[in-house]
């Protein structure tokens, strides 16, 4: 990265170059995760979705460009929290989304024909999320109608689509995307694997995703998404006071050349230490909402 000119546009619609320096900022948005389903048979909650300009995410395979930004102004970040693992009944509840300045990324679905990021997987007696284009993927569907044998899907990842409920199998949660903006590889948007009644449990996806739960008394309780990751939760198990594990929460990450600026964290956000990595330095906030700025 280097410092470049920045343009600005004219009322006229005329690209003017005016002599202001950006500076140029790499970026990761990772979006919360969404809840998995609570009893009969559960599926896996979806990933939040994700936006890079360091690695291909999505469907479309997409790395974002750099970041453009000016020095001495406020952007704002926020990161977004994981939803709910649904109770009896009840399908979990979509992740929350996570900010960049202009940077968007969409909380994960739900479990059960819930939308986000990266799509819940279907439950017994419903369709599967869609992700959206260029941050995550669906969710998987499940084996068939409410039966003691029905396997449901893994929720959709930030790298693929999550897996089908088959047979009495619980589908595993689609896998997420691995990327160095910290300088060490880190995956994060794992889906959430799905519940069995009697087979083998769905896994959660790489990155975060929680593991489903089985119907009988060896594996009663869905896990969560990983705290940092998007990933989603796992589906619940048949029990009535069986619950769907939490969505993960999201990260935001932001990389600049140290040589050129250094970073101002405004109060509400909560961030790790400025860490380097050759050339470059990075922040990585795990929680809140609050303004960021270079100079």
């Amino acid at each position: 990265m280097a410092a470049r000119l920045m343009g600005y546009v004219s009322a006229s619609n005329t690209p003017t170059i005016v002599g202001t320096v950006g500076l140029a900022v790499d970026f990761l948005v990772q979006a919360g995760g969404g809840g998995g389903a609570g009893n009969f048979y559960a599926a896996g909650g979806g990933a939040g979705g994700l936006r890079s300009s360091v690695t291909a995410t999505g469907g479309g395979g997409t790395i974002e460009p750099t970041l453009n930004l000016l020095p001495s102004t406020n952007y704002y970040v926020f990161v977004g929290a994981g939803g709910g693992g649904g109770g009896g009944y009840q399908n979990g509840t979509n992740g929350s989304a996570s900010s960049m300045g202009p940077i968007f990324s969409l909380g994960g679905g739900g479990s059960n024909s819930q939308n986000g990021g990266c799509g819940g997987g279907s439950n017994s007696s419903g369709a599967a999320g869609n992700g959206f284009l260029n941050q995550g993927f669906a969710g998987g569907t499940s084996s068939g109608g409410p039966a003691s044998g029905v396997g449901n899907a893994g929720g959709g990842g930030t790298g693929a689509v999550g897996a089908n409920g088959s047979g009495a199998n619980g589908g595993n949660g689609g896998a997420g995307v691995a990327t160095s903006i910290t300088g060490s590889s880190v995956t994060t948007g794992g889906g959430g694997g799905g519940s069995s009644y009697s087979g083998t449990i769905g896994s959660g996806g790489a990155g975060g995703g929680g593991n489903g739960a089985r119907g009988t008394a060896t594996i009663s309780q869905a896990t969560a998404g990983a705290a940092n990751t998007g990933g989603g939760g796992g589906g619940a198990s048949h029990s009535s006071t069986s619950v769907g594990g939490s969505g993960g929460s999201g990260v935001v990450v932001v990389r600049w050349l140290t040589s050129v600026a250094s970073i101002t964290v405004g109060a509400g956000l909560t961030a790790d230490a400025t860490g380097t990595d050759g050339l470059y330095s990075y922040k990585r906030f795990t929680a809140g909402s609050g303004n960021i700025s270079f100079a």
